[in-house]
Protein backbone atom coordinates (compact mmCIF):
# COMPACT_ATOMS: atom_id res chain seq x y z
CA UNK A 1 0.00 0.00 0.00
CA UNK A 2 2.95 2.31 0.36
CA UNK A 3 2.94 2.56 -3.51
CA UNK A 4 -0.50 3.50 -3.47
CA UNK A 5 -0.48 6.10 -0.55
CA UNK A 6 2.52 7.96 -2.32
CA UNK A 7 0.76 8.20 -5.49
CA UNK A 8 -2.61 9.75 -3.61
CA UNK A 9 -0.24 12.18 -2.30
CA UNK A 10 0.88 12.97 -5.21
CA UNK A 11 -3.17 13.19 -6.79
CA UNK A 12 -4.06 15.72 -3.82
CA UNK A 13 -1.04 17.99 -4.57
CA UNK A 14 -2.23 18.30 -8.10
CA UNK A 15 -0.15 20.55 -10.09
CA UNK A 16 0.90 22.72 -6.57
CA UNK A 17 4.90 22.50 -5.89
CA UNK A 18 5.58 20.29 -3.31
CA UNK A 19 6.55 23.27 -1.42
CA UNK A 20 3.87 25.15 -2.23
CA UNK A 21 1.25 22.47 -0.93
CA UNK A 22 3.42 22.63 1.72
CA UNK A 23 3.16 25.80 3.20
CA UNK A 24 -0.29 25.44 2.29
CA UNK A 25 -0.44 22.61 5.44
CA UNK A 26 0.98 25.03 7.62
CA UNK A 27 4.48 23.29 7.17
CA UNK A 28 7.46 25.53 7.87
CA UNK A 29 9.44 22.67 5.79
CA UNK A 30 8.48 20.52 3.46
CA UNK A 31 7.58 16.58 4.63
CA UNK A 32 6.00 16.45 1.02
CA UNK A 33 8.91 15.26 -0.83
CA UNK A 34 9.46 12.32 2.03
CA UNK A 35 5.42 11.66 1.47
CA UNK A 36 5.83 11.32 -1.79
CA UNK A 37 8.66 9.08 -2.19
CA UNK A 38 8.01 6.60 0.51
CA UNK A 39 10.61 7.58 3.15
CA UNK A 40 7.51 8.79 5.78
CA UNK A 41 4.12 8.94 5.33
CA UNK A 42 1.43 11.18 7.04
CA UNK A 43 -1.41 10.33 9.24
CA UNK A 44 -4.58 9.57 7.90
CA UNK A 45 -5.85 12.33 9.48
CA UNK A 46 -3.33 14.64 8.14
CA UNK A 47 -3.80 12.96 4.47
CA UNK A 48 -7.59 14.10 4.87
CA UNK A 49 -6.37 17.08 6.13
CA UNK A 50 -4.45 17.86 2.88
CA UNK A 51 -7.79 16.35 1.05
CA UNK A 52 -9.80 19.52 2.58
CA UNK A 53 -7.39 22.29 2.21
CA UNK A 54 -6.82 21.49 -1.43
CA UNK A 55 -11.48 21.24 -1.79
CA UNK A 56 -11.86 17.68 -1.70
CA UNK A 57 -15.47 17.23 0.70
CA UNK A 58 -13.92 14.84 2.51
CA UNK A 59 -17.43 13.91 4.55
CA UNK A 60 -19.40 13.55 1.04
CA UNK A 61 -16.49 11.32 0.06
CA UNK A 62 -16.46 9.00 2.95
CA UNK A 63 -20.63 8.44 2.54
CA UNK A 64 -20.25 7.57 -1.32
CA UNK A 65 -17.77 4.99 0.41
CA UNK A 66 -19.63 3.84 3.01
CA UNK A 67 -22.98 5.67 4.13
CA UNK A 68 -23.50 3.76 7.80
CA UNK A 69 -20.37 4.24 8.44
CA UNK A 70 -19.44 8.03 7.57
CA UNK A 71 -21.14 9.78 10.45
CA UNK A 72 -18.78 8.63 12.84
CA UNK A 73 -16.01 10.54 11.15
CA UNK A 74 -17.49 13.42 13.06
CA UNK A 75 -14.52 16.10 12.25
CA UNK A 76 -11.87 14.05 10.64
CA UNK A 77 -10.09 14.57 12.85
CA UNK A 78 -7.89 11.78 15.02
CA UNK A 79 -10.80 11.14 17.54
CA UNK A 80 -12.68 10.59 14.02
CA UNK A 81 -10.67 8.34 12.63
CA UNK A 82 -10.53 5.73 15.12
CA UNK A 83 -14.58 6.39 15.60
CA UNK A 84 -14.65 5.81 12.05
CA UNK A 85 -12.87 2.96 11.59
CA UNK A 86 -14.61 0.99 14.62
CA UNK A 87 -17.70 2.09 12.71
CA UNK A 88 -16.48 0.04 9.83
CA UNK A 89 -15.00 -2.94 11.40
CA UNK A 90 -18.70 -3.69 13.20
CA UNK A 91 -17.80 -7.17 15.43
CA UNK A 92 -14.75 -8.18 13.02
CA UNK A 93 -12.22 -9.05 15.76
CA UNK A 94 -8.84 -7.20 15.94
CA UNK A 95 -7.00 -10.36 15.64
CA UNK A 96 -8.79 -11.07 12.24
CA UNK A 97 -7.66 -6.73 11.03
CA UNK A 98 -4.65 -7.59 12.36
CA UNK A 99 -4.20 -10.78 10.53
CA UNK A 100 -5.35 -9.56 7.13
CA UNK A 101 -2.98 -6.24 7.52
CA UNK A 102 0.12 -7.99 8.35
CA UNK A 103 0.70 -5.75 10.76
CA UNK A 104 0.16 -6.47 15.03
CA UNK A 105 -2.63 -6.93 17.45
CA UNK A 106 -1.20 -4.43 19.26
CA UNK A 107 -0.79 -1.43 16.99
CA UNK A 108 -4.81 -2.70 15.12
CA UNK A 109 -5.92 -2.07 18.93
CA UNK A 110 -4.33 1.11 19.32
CA UNK A 111 -5.35 2.54 15.97
CA UNK A 112 -9.11 1.56 16.50
CA UNK A 113 -8.79 2.76 20.13
CA UNK A 114 -7.54 5.95 19.29
CA UNK A 115 -4.20 5.21 21.20
CA UNK A 116 -2.23 6.04 18.23
CA UNK A 117 -2.50 7.48 14.74
CA UNK A 118 -2.44 5.22 11.64
CA UNK A 119 -0.31 6.33 9.04
CA UNK A 120 -1.77 6.90 5.13
CA UNK A 121 -0.60 3.42 3.94
CA UNK A 122 -1.94 1.45 6.95
CA UNK A 123 -5.77 3.12 6.73
CA UNK A 124 -5.49 1.63 3.31
CA UNK A 125 -4.78 -2.06 4.68
CA UNK A 126 -7.00 -1.68 7.74
CA UNK A 127 -9.77 -0.53 4.34
CA UNK A 128 -8.81 -3.11 2.63
CA UNK A 129 -9.29 -5.78 5.38
CA UNK A 130 -12.54 -4.44 6.61
CA UNK A 131 -14.25 -4.21 3.05
CA UNK A 132 -11.64 -5.26 -0.01
CA UNK A 133 -12.67 -1.80 -1.64
CA UNK A 134 -9.32 0.31 -0.80
CA UNK A 135 -9.31 1.40 -4.24
CA UNK A 136 -13.02 2.57 -4.05
CA UNK A 137 -11.92 4.51 -1.27
CA UNK A 138 -9.05 6.18 -2.61
CA UNK A 139 -11.53 6.78 -6.16
CA UNK A 140 -14.36 8.75 -4.02
CA UNK A 141 -11.30 11.33 -3.07
CA UNK A 142 -9.62 11.37 -5.99
CA UNK A 143 -9.15 10.37 -9.93
CA UNK A 144 -8.69 6.91 -9.80
CA UNK A 145 -5.87 6.92 -12.49
CA UNK A 146 -3.88 8.91 -10.74
CA UNK A 147 -3.21 6.31 -8.86
CA UNK A 148 -1.88 3.70 -10.94
CA UNK A 149 -1.09 1.11 -8.19
CA UNK A 150 -5.29 0.33 -7.08
CA UNK A 151 -6.54 1.40 -10.93
CA UNK A 152 -6.50 -2.33 -12.24
CA UNK A 153 -8.40 -3.80 -8.91
CA UNK A 154 -10.75 -1.15 -9.24
CA UNK A 155 -11.22 -1.56 -12.41
CA UNK A 156 -12.18 -5.47 -11.36
CA UNK A 157 -14.30 -4.12 -9.11
CA UNK A 158 -16.26 -1.57 -11.34
CA UNK A 159 -16.45 -4.51 -13.97
CA UNK A 160 -17.89 -7.04 -11.00
CA UNK A 161 -20.31 -4.62 -10.19
CA UNK A 162 -21.48 -4.49 -13.81
CA UNK A 163 -22.27 -8.10 -14.09
CA UNK A 164 -23.79 -8.32 -10.57
CA UNK A 165 -26.35 -6.00 -12.27
CA UNK A 166 -26.64 -7.26 -16.02
CA UNK A 167 -26.41 -11.04 -15.33
CA UNK A 168 -26.88 -11.14 -11.42
CA UNK A 169 -26.10 -15.39 -11.71
CA UNK A 170 -22.51 -14.58 -12.28
CA UNK A 171 -22.12 -13.86 -8.28
CA UNK A 172 -23.04 -16.90 -7.88
CA UNK A 173 -20.88 -18.78 -10.09
CA UNK A 174 -18.22 -16.63 -8.54
CA UNK A 175 -18.94 -18.23 -5.09
CA UNK A 176 -18.63 -21.85 -6.38
CA UNK A 177 -15.33 -21.10 -8.22
CA UNK A 178 -14.00 -20.25 -4.66
CA UNK A 179 -15.08 -23.55 -3.24
CA UNK A 180 -12.52 -26.54 -2.51
CA UNK A 181 -14.96 -28.99 -4.88
CA UNK A 182 -14.33 -26.83 -7.68
CA UNK A 183 -10.62 -26.16 -6.90
CA UNK A 184 -10.18 -29.89 -6.38
CA UNK A 185 -11.56 -30.83 -10.11
CA UNK A 186 -8.42 -31.88 -11.98
CA UNK A 187 -9.16 -29.19 -14.73
CA UNK A 188 -12.78 -27.00 -15.62
CA UNK A 189 -15.91 -29.52 -16.36
CA UNK A 190 -18.57 -27.41 -18.82
CA UNK A 191 -21.73 -28.40 -17.03
CA UNK A 192 -20.78 -28.80 -13.49
CA UNK A 193 -21.31 -25.28 -11.92
CA UNK A 194 -24.61 -25.40 -13.86
CA UNK A 195 -25.43 -28.64 -12.60
CA UNK A 196 -25.11 -27.77 -8.95
CA UNK A 197 -27.00 -25.00 -9.04
CA UNK A 198 -29.61 -25.80 -11.20
CA UNK A 199 -28.42 -23.57 -13.99
CA UNK A 200 -29.25 -24.06 -18.17
CA UNK A 201 -25.80 -24.53 -19.60
CA UNK A 202 -26.31 -21.78 -21.85
CA UNK A 203 -26.81 -19.58 -18.49
CA UNK A 204 -23.38 -20.93 -17.23
CA UNK A 205 -21.78 -20.51 -20.12
CA UNK A 206 -22.89 -16.67 -20.52
CA UNK A 207 -22.01 -16.28 -16.85
CA UNK A 208 -18.48 -17.57 -17.25
CA UNK A 209 -17.80 -15.69 -21.06
CA UNK A 210 -18.88 -12.59 -19.12
CA UNK A 211 -16.64 -13.00 -16.09
CA UNK A 212 -13.70 -14.27 -18.52
CA UNK A 213 -14.31 -10.57 -20.64
CA UNK A 214 -14.61 -9.01 -17.04
CA UNK A 215 -11.13 -10.08 -16.00
CA UNK A 216 -12.55 -11.12 -12.71
CA UNK A 217 -11.63 -14.73 -13.42
CA UNK A 218 -8.90 -15.93 -15.48
CA UNK A 219 -7.86 -19.79 -16.47
CA UNK A 220 -4.82 -21.04 -14.12
CA UNK A 221 -4.08 -24.59 -15.11
CA UNK A 222 -7.16 -25.68 -16.94
CA UNK A 223 -9.16 -24.21 -13.98
CA UNK A 224 -10.81 -20.61 -13.60
CA UNK A 225 -9.36 -18.36 -10.69
CA UNK A 226 -11.56 -15.71 -9.13
CA UNK A 227 -9.83 -12.50 -8.24
CA UNK A 228 -8.47 -12.80 -5.05
CA UNK A 229 -9.99 -10.49 -2.51
CA UNK A 230 -12.62 -8.92 -4.75
CA UNK A 231 -15.64 -7.85 -3.48
CA UNK A 232 -18.49 -6.25 -5.14
CA UNK A 233 -20.58 -3.24 -3.47
CA UNK A 234 -23.73 -2.37 -5.24
CA UNK A 235 -25.22 0.47 -3.37
CA UNK A 236 -23.92 3.46 -5.93
CA UNK A 237 -27.08 2.91 -7.89
CA UNK A 238 -30.44 2.34 -5.87
CA UNK A 239 -32.65 1.85 -8.90
CA UNK A 240 -30.10 -1.41 -10.11
CA UNK A 241 -29.74 -2.75 -6.73
CA UNK A 242 -34.01 -3.14 -5.94
CA UNK A 243 -33.75 -5.01 -9.36
CA UNK A 244 -31.11 -7.20 -8.04
CA UNK A 245 -32.84 -7.86 -4.73
CA UNK A 246 -36.21 -8.59 -6.41
CA UNK A 247 -33.97 -11.05 -8.41
CA UNK A 248 -32.47 -12.94 -5.73
CA UNK A 249 -36.05 -12.34 -3.86
CA UNK A 250 -37.85 -14.49 -7.05
CA UNK A 251 -34.57 -16.91 -6.15
CA UNK A 252 -35.75 -17.70 -2.77
CA UNK A 253 -39.24 -17.94 -3.46
CA UNK A 254 -38.49 -20.29 -6.03
CA UNK A 255 -36.15 -22.55 -3.83
CA UNK A 256 -39.42 -22.62 -1.14
CA UNK A 257 -41.57 -24.65 -4.02
CA UNK A 258 -38.54 -27.30 -3.26
CA UNK A 259 -36.93 -26.12 -0.63
CA UNK A 260 -34.06 -28.36 1.04
CA UNK A 261 -33.09 -30.27 4.37
CA UNK A 262 -31.13 -27.29 5.89
CA UNK A 263 -32.87 -24.65 4.17
CA UNK A 264 -34.67 -22.00 6.24
CA UNK A 265 -37.49 -20.01 6.23
CA UNK A 266 -39.27 -17.75 8.72
CA UNK A 267 -41.94 -15.37 9.05
CA UNK A 268 -43.52 -13.43 11.73
CA UNK A 269 -46.38 -10.88 11.32
CA UNK A 270 -46.29 -8.88 14.53
CA UNK A 271 -47.53 -5.25 16.38
CA UNK A 272 -45.07 -3.41 18.26
CA UNK A 273 -44.16 0.20 19.65
CA UNK A 274 -41.87 2.14 16.53
CA UNK A 275 -39.52 2.44 19.24
CA UNK A 276 -38.91 -1.43 19.18
CA UNK A 277 -39.55 -1.14 15.32
CA UNK A 278 -36.06 0.14 15.40
CA UNK A 279 -34.65 -2.35 18.00
CA UNK A 280 -35.20 -4.64 15.00
CA UNK A 281 -33.77 -2.61 12.39
CA UNK A 282 -30.95 -2.37 14.36
CA UNK A 283 -30.62 -6.15 15.02
CA UNK A 284 -30.83 -6.61 11.26
CA UNK A 285 -28.27 -4.50 10.66
CA UNK A 286 -26.29 -6.20 13.04
CA UNK A 287 -26.79 -9.42 11.60
CA UNK A 288 -25.90 -8.40 8.34
CA UNK A 289 -22.15 -7.22 9.93
CA UNK A 290 -21.99 -10.43 11.54
CA UNK A 291 -22.68 -12.40 8.93
CA UNK A 292 -19.88 -10.78 6.64
CA UNK A 293 -18.28 -11.00 9.41
CA UNK A 294 -18.37 -14.63 9.44
CA UNK A 295 -18.03 -14.95 5.90
CA UNK A 296 -14.87 -13.15 5.81
CA UNK A 297 -13.26 -15.23 8.03
CA UNK A 298 -14.63 -18.64 6.80
CA UNK A 299 -12.21 -20.93 5.40
CA UNK A 300 -11.93 -23.40 3.64
CA UNK A 301 -14.98 -22.19 1.33
CA UNK A 302 -16.79 -25.67 1.25
CA UNK A 303 -20.49 -24.64 -0.21
CA UNK A 304 -22.11 -22.00 -0.88
CA UNK A 305 -25.60 -20.27 0.32
CA UNK A 306 -28.01 -17.41 -0.10
CA UNK A 307 -29.02 -15.37 2.92
CA UNK A 308 -32.32 -13.20 2.41
CA UNK A 309 -33.76 -11.04 5.96
CA UNK A 310 -36.10 -8.86 5.53
CA UNK A 311 -38.17 -6.39 7.25
CA UNK A 312 -41.34 -4.42 6.25
CA UNK A 313 -43.57 -2.07 7.95
CA UNK A 314 -47.22 -1.26 7.18
CA UNK A 315 -48.13 1.66 8.54
CA UNK A 316 -51.68 2.22 9.92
Amino acid sequence: MEAAASEFLRAVRGRRSQVQFARWLGYAGNPITNWENGRRYPTATEALRACDRVGIDVQAAFHRFHAPSAPALGQADDAGVASWLRALRGRTSIREVAGRTGRSRHAVGRWFGGQARPRLPDLLRCIDALTGRAPDWVAALVPIGAVPALAPRHEALEAARRLAFDAPWTALVLRVLETEAYRALPAHQVGWIGARLGLPMAEERRCLESLSRAGVVKEVDGRLVVDEGLSVDTRADPESLRALKAHWLEVAQDRLEGAGAGDLYFYNLISLSRRDLERLRGLQRAYFRELRAVVAASEPPETVALASLQLVEFPV
